[in-house]
């Protein structure tokens, strides 16, 4: 597996999106996740996703589980943001409010160490902005963090372009994760272009679509109850309807080039840029082997003109309305 380095931190070319093992799409099976992060490290996909959120707690608790023993050949990348201080692991009702104080930076990162069963994280992201806290007392605690040895590299997760700057300013920012795709380009405006000024590394995530992309559902009737998909604004009504024929387009150009569908939307990824490391998810080895040989994949610049000439933007918002609330701030 080749290599792309997020600032400093040098990771696998694409990542392994670890949240599906645990947390809102759908069932889970525990045992075939740890063994799809063990088979991501015998392929060389080293570089792991994952966050207090997930679950809540128990995404975290599952990968420190699989990368025993080979805890360093990894780089694990994890969240806060949610209090969990009365959390129920895998209960999202008991998760509590959101909170980037200095104080609740340092009370997660235990906890997250702890369930990780390691004594540091490699990259620790913002999960969210909270807007009741100046990013700077929030990268100021995760900066002590990193001078404490906690934590190696810290991120941010769906922030503004004017919060990367701010943040970046009081201490350097390794990596900034956002969904990027090919019906999710937003980030192409503002905070993909601050990142390059600034050197910061890009983590585009859902670079799949959740799944749509790839074609492994057409409608959400065909998700199981309690997968969060079923009730996003791309996957209903008459967004649905025009989201089916630009999954249809990626599914043609895919098949002109002897490729799957999730591959050549995540070699797209790969091609905006070297400092991109996209993190697919998946809970099965076999779309693990799968998605790690989109690395290889080449796409010209044919390709490409061709791909922005023919794929329109997806059709609706990527969350619903409080989702969107909660991004790019």
């Amino acid at each position: 597996m080749r290599k792309r380095s997020l600032r400093d931190l040098q990771v696998s070319a694409i990542g392994l999106g670890c949240m599906g093992m645990s947390a809102f799409y759908g069932s889970t099976d525990r045992d075939e996740g740890i063994a799809t992060i063990r088979r991501a490290l015998e392929l060389g996909i080293t570089f792991l996703d994952t966050a207090q959120m997930y679950g809540p707690l128990t995404n975290e608790s599952l990968v420190g589980e699989a990368v025993r023993g080979h805890r360093d050949e990894y780089q694990i990348a994890t969240k806060f943001n949610y209090r969990m201080d009365d959390a129920v692991p895998g209960d999202m009702s008991t998760v509590g409010r959101q909170d980037g104080s200095a104080e609740h930076v340092r009370s997660s990162v235990h906890g997250s160490l702890e369930r990780l069963g390691t004594d540091y994280i490699d990259l620790y992201y913002q999960h969210r902005v909270d807007p009741n806290v100046p990013i700077e007392e929030t990268v100021g605690a995760l900066g002590e963090l990193v001078a404490e040895g906690k934590v190696r590299h810290i991120g941010l997760s769906e922030a503004s372009a004017e919060t990367i700057r701010r943040a970046h300013a009081v201490h350097p920012v390794t990596a900034v994760q956002t969904e990027y795709s090919l019906w999710t380009r937003d980030v192409e405006a503002d905070v993909l272009p601050t990142c390059r000024e600034l050197g910061i590394g890009f983590v585009p995530y859902s670079p799949l679509g959740r799944g749509f992309l790839a074609g492994r559902f057409t409608s959400p009737d065909e998700l199981d109850e309690g997968d969060f998909r079923r009730g996003n604004p791309r996957f209903t009504d008459t967004n649905l309807e025009a989201n089916l024929r630009l999954a249809a387009k990626v599914k043609e150009i895919a098949a002109e080039k002897d490729v799957t569908p999730a591959q050549l939307a995540i070699a797209w990824v790969l091609a905006q840029g070297e400092d991109l490391v996209p993190i697919p998810g998946t809970k099965r080895r076999t779309y693990l082997e799968q998605n790690g040989a989109a690395v290889d994949i080449e796409l010209t610049k044919e390709d490409l003109a061709r791909i922005d000439a023919e794929l329109p933007r997806a059709a609706g918002e990527r969350y619903d309305e409080a989702g969107m609330r909660a991004v790019n701030r």
